[in-house]
């Protein structure tokens, strides 16, 4: 456990301390930061007090006493629950962060029964999604790095795959989606690179289903299919940074016109939260996730897209890909967690009809105050077959 971390992001949104608990392993994200592994019994609660300044505290129950050993800090033995609300009151009156959220669910382990305990003993209890993410959902330069290298590779396998595409409608060889999706994790494999759920590959109407999932009898393309690729992927190596893009084309020598419209208008609400984001960067300030997505949002409702919406506009990325910092989000999970310094993130609108649907996606980082789109260059046209 990186005690200094967990600190400095205590520090960072001006709190007393940090709370840790868990009981039979129910908080993945307590077990993770702290360090209990999930093969280590646990049929009591235990807890963790961070402060800001001074040594943790560990509340360990008599049964299980050595489940945080590996911690230092002061350590407080309890048998019974009334034991239990002695120790926890001489937190009392402090400001501790703890895992529940009104809308990040992501973060949000701490049930309402032990809530109501902790606050019997005095706690003040504040949501601890910013201290997540300021821990473990944003990148430093090494992780920077990481994530580059990952998202130029899955640019790389975008002109591969596209290439291939286009060469078998040119000589007219059959190509499905399940054999498109299976040469991209080929590639991942040729490419030293892991996932954690096969890349989507959908034509036509299978296009208008957000997270589709092409099987042995998936769709074979046909002339004028719109063709989405949604591909995410990190190096296979410990720590390493998740890229997550998607791209579109058509399955022809040119798109249909209202195809084309609706990409452009799709493209215009992409650039358009890049904007807005960098513009607030520009100006000293920093934007919500909340507030990003809802500019988008905006530009689709304003081009006649308001019904075709089914998604927010984007995720943290982290050494998950669907990471801890700041979602793009004003509807679906409300963010209002700012883009901090580190923090990555996806831009993906996307626009979904009965006969196909559209999604591009790029990742973008915060470095240095500035807005960086990683990979290479963005999709700004539909790619064809010729």
């Amino acid at each position: 456990m990186d005690i200094e971390a967990v600190r400095a992001a205590v520090r960072a949104e001006g709190l007393d301390g940090w709370l840790f608990c868990n009981f039979k392993h129910r908080d993945a994200l307590s077990d993770a930061i702290v360090g209990v592994g999930s093969g280590v019994t646990n049929t009591r609660w235990w807890f963790l007090l961070v402060p800001a300044e001074g040594e943790p505290v560990r509340i360990v129950n008599g049964v299980e006493p050595a489940i945080l050993d590996g911690v230092p800090g002061a350590k407080r033995v309890y048998s019974g629950r009334e034991a239990l609300i002695r120790e926890l009151s001489a937190f009392r009156g402090l400001r501790l962060g703890a895992h529940w959220s009104e809308t990040v669910s992501a973060v949000s382990y701490l049930d309402h029964g032990t809530a109501l305990l902790l606050e019997t003993a005095g706690i003040r209890l504040e949501a601890a999604e910013s201290l997540v993410q300021r821990l473990l959902g944003t990148l430093d330069a090494k992780g920077v790095e990481s994530h580059e290298e990952s998202a130029r590779k899955l640019y790389s396998i975008v002109a591969t795959v596209w290439a291939e595409i286009a060469e078998g409608h040119r000589t007219r060889t059959p190509v499905t989606e399940r054999e498109v999706q299976l040469r991209i994790l080929r590639l991942f494999d040729e490419l030293g690179m892991e996932c954690d759920h096969p890349p989507i590959v959908a034509a036509g109407p299978h296009s208008g289903d957000p997270h589709y999932e092409p099987g042995e009898d998936s769709r074979r393309f046909q002339e004028g299919d719109v063709i989405q690729l949604d591909l995410w992927a990190k190096a296979r190596k410990a720590g390493a940074i998740y890229a997550d893009i998607s791209w579109l084309g058509v399955y022809g020598a040119e798109a249909p016109p209202r195809v084309d419209k609706a990409f452009a208008e799709l493209l215009a609400a992409r650039d358009g939260a890049l904007a807005l984001i960098r513009e607030r960067l520009a100006s000293g300030t920093q934007p919500s996730g909340a507030e990003v997505d809802a500019r988008a949002r905006e530009i689709l409702i304003g081009s006649g897209h308001g019904s075709a919406l089914r998604h927010r506009l984007g995720h943290g990325i982290d050494t998950e890909c669907h990471g801890s910092g700041a979602n793009l989000d004003s509807v679906e999970f409300p963010d209002r967690r700012l883009l901090v310094e580190g923090s990555c993130f996806s831009i993906e609108p996307g626009i979904y009809f009965d006969d196909f649907g559209l999604r591009t996606e790029i990742d973008v980082y915060i470095r240095d105050g500035q807005a960086v789109v990683s990979g290479g260059t963005p999709q700004t046209r539909l790619l064809v077959c010729r």
